[in-house]
């Protein structure tokens, strides 16, 4: 499964871990991607997208059928 949102785009970010000398290794931040059943009114059917819980709370914000369009655009 690709750790890439959907909706948002987010997708695995790099960054360092520091130790306590201050020594760097290199680490990822991977996005909190969860799996989730919407319902398109409109189609009367589900769709099942790989979304961020960031894109979730959009979702619950503004409504699937925006959302989708707005992540059209992108």
């Amino acid at each position: 499964m690709s750790r890439v949102c959907q909706i948002t785009g987010k997708s695995v970010m790099v960054g360092n871990n520091v130790s306590h000398s201050k020594r760097r290794t290199k680490r990822k931040f991977y996005p909190n991607i969860q799996k989730k059943r919407f319902f398109l009114e409109g189609e009367n059917r589900w769709v099942t997208l790989k979304v961020s819980t960031s894109a979730m709370r959009t979702i619950d914000k503004i409504g699937i059928k925006a959302a989708l369009k707005r992540a059209e655009l992108k």
